[in-house]
């Protein structure tokens, strides 16, 4: 079957309300819900009331809507759908508790599974692995449906093309997301912290025999894209609990440090957001860390803190991140895109291997010979199908070879 057919075929039959979704007849979806114990981390959790008006915020501008409001003023541990959410597990048809998994983190600003379900579905069937795809917070179903709204995020870009003339790439898609970062940047930071802690919960409570579906002593293998190889290389670094301790990690369009990628795009943020997080995250963070004690204890007495500032900023940590690389080396491998110019391959290459080239982990850098892009790296077009079905097999052949291994 053609790519373009395995992604329609999905998008027509996959929903949250179901708790069994048969996709073929080997494979099955089940969704599992899932409560966060980690909101009150978050801005206006406990422990957490900074007042965003006072925090660092690259906005100069008072908001102009109630909608625009509602997105840079309400306190992110009160929105009830990040705390409380459905995720969906792809697993072999027939098997009662799985013993190999695969943990599938998606990339930034990201609304709907649709596009992952075949990557999910030809890893399953070339691996065996129960595949576990685990939404980012306030990312995927994780966030309120009118940030979706494309009416009322449409009248928002436009607004904040009013108010910024020389914006680039604002659009209904990206909208929440930026004016929400550009507001209040620590959001990043806070919800990446949330995320983190909900998937070490997640594989708590299957090394306890409280996971329905997956056996207590399952291998727990990883599957990035784009942002969620941030995450991921987090959770490898940190290791808690030595839950990682044999884990292997595929990277695909990921891996660089956050100060090195160029997410300006539609479909992911616009120009003035990302400005204000690489300032904010970047430059000014050692100068808010000392003003909140909070966000100090979290970024310097924690290990993933730590591992997290490291991946934040290709300045910071160098010799502590490259160590930390190097003793997992044989357990990476990246995927790059020649083209891709939200995550250049040559900064994974730079952030991955070290900037004397001597850390062993293996990066391949693919081009494909149809029109893609970071957001599109298999685009869902009629005229160019053959060519995207042969690429994609090839590229995840080269995945589940490195999964197997």
């Amino acid at each position: 079957m053609e790519y373009l057919e395995k992604f329609n075929q999905f998008k027509e039959s996959i929903t949250y309300k179901a708790d069994r979704i048969s996709v073929n007849d080997k494979v099955i979806i089940r969704n599992f819900d899932f409560e966060s114990k980690f909101y009150s981390i978050l801005p206006g959790g406990k422990g957490n009331e900074i007042s965003l008006d006072n925090l660092m915020s690259c906005n100069k501008h008072k908001p102009e809507s109630e909608v625009i409001k509602e997105l840079s003023d309400i306190k992110d541990a009160d929105i009830t759908e990040n705390k409380n959410f459905r995720y969906h597990v792809m697993m072999p048809r027939g098997e009662i508790k799985s013993k190999n998994i695969l943990l599938f983190f998606h990339g930034f600003n990201e609304k709907f599974w649709m596009k992952y379900f075949p990557w999910a579905q030809y890893i399953l069937e070339k691996t065996g692995k129960t595949v576990i795809l685990f939404p980012i917070a306030f990312h995927m179903n994780r966030a309120p449906a009118l940030w979706s709204n494309s009416k009322e995020m449409y009248s928002i870009s436009k607004q904040r093309q009013q108010r910024y003339p020389n914006i680039i790439a604002s659009s209904f898609s990206n909208v929440a997301i930026s004016t929400r970062l550009h507001h209040n940047p620590l959001r990043f930071i806070w919800s990446g912290f949330q995320t983190y802690y909900d998937v070490i919960e997640l594989i708590t409570s299957i090394k306890t025999g409280l996971h329905p579906i997956i056996h207590t002593d399952a291998k727990i293998d990883i599957f990035s894209y784009s942002i969620g190889s941030l995450l991921s290389e987090i959770l490898m670094m940190t290791n808690s609990n030595g839950y990682f301790s044999q884990s292997r990690l595929v990277s695909f369009c990921g891996g660089a440090t956050f100060n090195n990628i160029t997410p300006v795009s539609k479909s992911i943020l616009d120009n003035e957001a990302h400005e204000c997080l690489l300032l904010q995250l970047g430059i000014n963070l050692e100068n808010h860390m000392k003003k909140d004690t909070k966000l100090y204890e979290y970024m310097e007495n924690s290990p993933e803190g730590k591992n997290f500032r490291s991946m934040l900023n290709s300045d910071t940590f160098i010799v502590y991140r490259e160590n930390k690389f190097n003793e997992i080396s044989e357990r990476i491998y990246a995927i790059a895109l020649k083209k891709d110019k939200v995550f250049p391959f040559k900064e994974i290459i730079n952030t991955l291997k070290g900037r004397e080239n001597n850390i062993p982990i293996r990066v391949d850098i693919l081009d494909y010979p149809y029109n893609y892009s970071h957001e599109e790296p298999f685009p869902v077009k009629e005229n160019i199908k053959h060519e995207v079905t042969e690429h994609f097999k090839k590229t995840f052949d080269l995945v589940c070879d490195f999964l197997t291994q």
